[in-house]
């Protein structure tokens, strides 16, 4: 069962002064047009169209908020793929999404999608490069990795991890990931689920610690033991 099952659409934000002022801490999820970042959010929810509010019009250039539990949230970025937008596109995404990722307090923690058949784009390379002073966590997610042959996949993670390596510095790290197949979902939750503080219920449930009945068997064993020591 998916720790973020719980996650509903919260709201839309255009200007930096109408972020949730209730936010405790949030995960922004970033990547290139077409990588499978709506996808990758839905999957995560274990959602079908949960993320599909970021596609209309509208929208596609403004922040997307899900509720996961009080005062926490996944954030959707636009797609960074603007090289061919107008002027204004990009100037609202730099006016917008730029002092976000810089400035807001209650971010812990980027996630980059990345196409694991293309890897470290220009685009996702800026973005981390830029990204990266502000000392938080990334962690990169290599979706669509349902089209690589085993070996493909072993072959790039291996590669994308090695580049990481050599970022000095911080907390970065790197997994595959496939909407389709559900593969690497646990892994993500994990990592995610730190950034935010969030405790699957599996693991918050505490062990029954209540003693057993009287007349039970378990209740009999000490006292057939002791008896059994006593004779000896």
């Amino acid at each position: 069962m998916p720790i973020f099952q719980n996650a509903v659409f919260h709201t839309t934000v255009a200007n930096l002064r109408d972020l949730p002022a209730d936010a405790s801490c949030e995960v922004a999820f970033a990547g290139r047009s077409n990588a499978g970042k709506s996808s990758a959010i839905n999957t995560l929810a274990g959602r079908v169209r949960l993320a599909f509010v970021s596609k209309t019009p509208g929208r596609t250039q403004h922040l997307n908020y899900f509720t996961l539990a009080p005062g926490k949230y996944f954030v959707d970025l636009p797609g960074y793929g603007f090289a061919k937008a107008p002027e204004e596109i990009r100037a609202q995404w730099e006016g917008l999404i730029g002092p976000y990722l810089s400035r807001r307090g209650p971010l812990v923690g980027l996630v980059v999608i990345m196409d694991s058949r293309r890897p470290f784009t220009d685009l996702d390379r800026n973005l981390i490069e830029w990204f990266k002073p502000t000392g938080r966590p990334i962690h990169l997610l290599l979706s669509k990795a349902d089209k690589l042959s085993r070996q493909e996949q072993t072959k790039v993670l291996r590669a994308v991890k090695a580049e990481i390596a050599n970022w000095g510095g911080g907390a970065y790290t790197a997994q595959l990931f496939s909407s389709l197949k559900k593969t690497g979902v646990e892994e993500a939750e994990a990592v995610l689920a730190g950034w935010l503080g969030i405790v699957s219920a599996k693991k918050a449930a505490p062990e029954n610690k209540e003693p057993p009945d009287q007349g039970s068997p378990e209740a009999k064993l000490p006292q057939q033991r002791q008896g059994t020591r006593s004779g000896r």
